[in-house]
């Protein structure tokens, strides 16, 4: 099959390129899905295709005010922002300026310029940056918190929290990743390295006819063959770093 759409055809894609049936692989099971699941994890760490950014909304509980963080899915990697708490400016009430300023001067804008709109709201979101302040926030994906610092009380119960997140490419969702080269190709590099490890100690071993084993080569070749998809994925598949961008 020449386009996988399953784990189990992308594991078997990957040890043909590596010569099965006609040679045997001397991987078990268990070391494809491990090598398998390492290239998944450099893959959501690096590739532009490998998380999406996402709004999560989580509802506020009693539990999350006395803890005053709120658990992530463990499917999420980043979070990077929250939507603004408590704006008392840029509130939702039909009476904030910004709506009373679309509602009296909006209509005129259509045959004066717009520079005077564009300085009031600018001086709007000035004023809300020194009387409400952005609420700095901590995460860490191997624990799953969202550390919001602020006075949690003032928060009720029930109100939702938006957050600016990057959430993984899962393949069990989303099969296309079974068909991305780069993941292809690391992954029989892996695979490639730890059946090159299982041979080594087997090297100048002479089986019948006079073939010999070099697990030493297979293992070279293949971490070779890693760094340099490595390099890959860094210049070639990788978002540059927000500061490097223009």
């Amino acid at each position: 099959m020449a386009i996988s759409t399953t784990r189990q055809e992308f594991k078997d894609r990957c040890l043909r390129r590596l010569g099965a049936p006609v040679l045997e692989i001397n991987v078990t099971d268990e070391q494809i899905d491990d090598a398998v699941d390492d290239a998944l994890s450099y893959y959501y760490d690096y590739h532009f295709d490998g998380s999406e950014k996402q709004y999560y909304k989580h509802q506020v509980t009693d539990q999350d005010v006395a803890n005053k963080y709120i658990t992530l899915p463990e499917n999420i990697i980043g979070a990077v922002n929250i939507f603004t708490l408590g704006a008392a400016l840029n509130s939702q009430n039909l009476f904030n300026i910004r709506y009373q300023i679309s509602l009296n001067d909006l209509y005129t804008l259509t045959n004066v310029s717009v520079v005077p709109y564009y300085q009031a709201i600018q001086h709007i979101q000035l004023l809300e940056e020194i009387l409400v302040g952005k609420q700095p926030i901590r995460y860490t994906r191997h624990r799953n918190r969202l550390h919001i610092d602020m006075d949690w009380n003032k928060i009720d119960v029930g109100k939702f929290i938006i957050v600016e997140a990057y959430e993984i490419v899962d393949p069990a969702s989303f099969q296309d990743v079974w068909k991305d080269r780069w993941l292809l190709q690391y992954s029989t590099a892996l695979i490639k390295k730890q059946w090159g490890n299982n041979l080594k100690k087997f090297t100048g071993m002479t089986l019948p006819g006079g073939i010999q084993f070099n697990g030493q080569i297979i293992y070279e070749e293949a971490v070779a063959e890693i760094q340099q998809l490595e390099q890959d994925m860094i210049v070639n598949y990788s978002i540059p770093p927000m500061d490097f961008i223009g």
